[in-house]
C-alpha cells in the first residue's frame, strides 16, 4: 500500500509577512555591523580667506598744481562801426559782411564826399580871407607907427588903438578860427571813408549801397582778432594756488609781470583742439549769486595755424587748465581711494589700517596731502563692504598712478608753447 504525503499549501499572505520580517531583521543586523566597525571622521576646520584688495604704492614728490575751470570765449576788442558824418553810401567793401575779414586801415565803406569837399573849399576861402584881413591890419599898423614916430618921436601912444593892436589881434583870431574850420572840414572829408585801426572779423552788417546813414547810426559790428579772452569762474580758495599779475600798480602805471600759463581745450569741428594763453587779471568783483570770482585768460593770435586747426572763436565753451604753484614734498592720492573726505585705507603686513590725512587741496582727480602718509605707503583703491581697523587682507598691487609723469610732460610742453 503506497503512502501518500499530502502537503498543505501555506497561505500567501502569511508568507509575505514572514519575508518582510526577515528582511527588516537582516537590515538591522547589517546596520549594527556597520556601526560597530565604522571609523570616526577627522575634524577639519574650514579656512576663511581674507578679502583680496587692490593697492597702489604712493611716493612723495614736488607736484605742479593745475587749476581746472570752464568759460566762454569772447573777443578782447569788440566795436560797433558808427559813421561820424551823414550821407549816402556810395561804396561798400565786399568783405563787409558777417564772417568777412577786414585788415587794419582797410576801407570799409565810403559816404558821398561831394558835400564835404565843397565844405573844404569854403573853409580854404575863409582862411584866405582871414589871412588877407590880417595882412591889411598889419600893414595899416606899420603905417600908423611910422606916422606916430614922425609926429611924436620921443613919446609912446597912450592907447593901443594908435598902432591898431586890437584890430590885429581880432584879425589873427579870425584867421585861427578859419584854420580850425578848415581842419574840421578836412576831418569830415576823411570821415567819409570808414576804416578800423585793427585787423577785425565782421560780426554783422546793417548797411546797403545807396542807403543814407546818419551820424551815430550803427552800420555793423566787428571784433579784433589779435587776441581772445575767457572769463573763468573759480572759488576764491583756488586763487591761492597761482599768482595773478598786477596789471596796475599803486601809482597807476601798468605792471609788467606775466601771469601763469593756461591751456585752453575745446572739442570743435569733430576734433579736440588746444590753444595756449596766460592769466592776465581778475574781473575785480565777486559774483553775488555764485560767490565765485572770475580770472581772465588771454589767448594771443587765436587765428594762427588756422590751417591745421580751427581758430578760437567767440562763443565757444572751453575747458581751461591753469598752471599753479608747486606743492613741495606732497603725495597725490587718487580720489577713488579717499574715504569720508579725509581718510584712506593703508595696507601693511597683510593688515588694513584707517589713516587720517591732512588734505591741503583736492581737484576732480586727486587729493593732495602733506602729512598722514609716508613715502612708499600702499593704499587700498578697491571697495569693501565692511572695514575694521587691523583686519586681514590679501594684496593685489596695481601700477602706480601716472600723475607725476603726465603733469611734468604737460608743464614742459605748455612752457615751450607759451614762450
Amino acid at each position: 500500500m503506497k503512502l501518500i504525503h499530502v502537503i498543505k499549501k501555506m497561505p500567501s499572505g502569511r508568507f509575505q509577512a514572514l519575508l518582510a520580517v526577515g528582511i527588516v531583521i537582516a537590515g538591522v543586523l547589517i546596520a549594527l555591523v556597520f556601526i560597530k566597525f565604522k571609523k570616526t571622521p577627522q575634524r577639519k576646520e574650514l579656512e576663511i580667506l581674507a578679502p583680496l584688495v587692490k593697492v597702489e604704492r604712493l611716493e612723495r614728490r614736488d607736484i605742479q598744481m593745475v587749476i581746472h575751470g570752464y568759460g566762454t570765449v569772447s573777443p578782447r576788442v569788440q566795436v560797433e562801426i558808427v559813421p561820424q558824418v551823414s550821407g549816402k553810401v556810395v561804396w561798400v567793401n565786399p568783405q563787409f559782411k558777417a564772417g568777412g575779414f577786414i585788415r587794419r586801415g582797410e576801407q570799409i565803406l565810403k559816404i558821398d564826399p561831394r558835400d564835404y569837399d565843397l565844405a573844404v573849399r569854403q573853409a580854404n576861402s575863409a582862411v584866405a580871407e582871414a589871412q588877407v584881413k590880417l595882412d591889411l591890419e598889419m600893414a595899416e599898423a606899420k603905417v600908423a607907427r611910422e606916422e606916430w614916430q614922425q609926429i611924436n618921436p620921443d613919446k609912446e601912444p597912450t592907447s593901443p588903438l594908435v598902432f591898431r593892436e586890437p584890430q590885429i589881434r581880432q584879425a589873427l583870431a579870425k584867421l585861427e578860427s578859419a584854420k580850425a574850420g578848415l581842419a574840421t572840414a578836412n576831418l569830415n572829408l576823411e570821415r567819409t571813408q570808414l576804416s578800423l585801426p585793427i585787423d577785425a572779423m565782421v560780426m554783422s552788417e546793417k548797411i546797403d549801397l545807396g542807403q543814407y546813414v546818419m551820424i551815430g547810426q550803427s552800420v555793423g559790428a566787428a571784433y579784433g582778432i589779435e587776441s581772445m579772452e575767457i572769463e573763468v569762474p573759480l572759488e576764491d580758495r583756488e586763487l591761492a594756488w597761482f599768482d595773478i599779475p598786477n596789471t596796475v600798480s599803486v601809482n597807476g602805471t601798468e605792471g609788467s609781470a606775466k601771469g601763469p600759463i593756461a591751456q585752453v581745450k575745446a572739442d570743435f569741428a569733430g576734433t579736440a583742439n588746444v590753444w595756449w594763453g596766460r592769466v592776465v587779471r581778475t574781473t575785480g568783483q565777486v559774483d553775488k549769486t555764485s560767490r565765485l570770482i572770475s580770472v581772465v585768460v588771454e589767448v594771443p593770435e587765436p587765428f594762427k595755424d588756422s590751417g591745421s586747426k580751427p581758430p578760437l572763436l567767440p562763443g565757444m565753451f572751453v575747458e581751461v587748465l591753469i598752471e599753479g604753484n608747486i606743492l613741495k614734498n606732497a603725495i597725490a592720492v587718487p580720489r577713488d581711494a579717499m574715504r569720508n573726505s579725509n581718510e584712506v585705507w593703508v595696507a601693511e603686513d597683510g593688515q588694513l589700517h584707517i589713516q587720517l590725512l591732512d588734505i591741503v587741496r583736492a581737484d576732480r582727480d586727486f587729493a593732495y596731502a602733506r602729512s598722514g602718509l609716508d613715502d612708499g605707503d600702499m593704499i587700498v583703491i578697491s571697495s569693501l563692504d565692511t572695514v575694521i581697523e587691523g583686519m586681514r587682507v590679501r594684496i593685489q598691487t596695481e601700477p602706480a598712478t601716472t600723475f607725476a609723469e603726465a603733469s611734468r610732460d604737460e608743464t614742459q610742453t605748455s612752457k615751450a608753447r607759451a614762450e
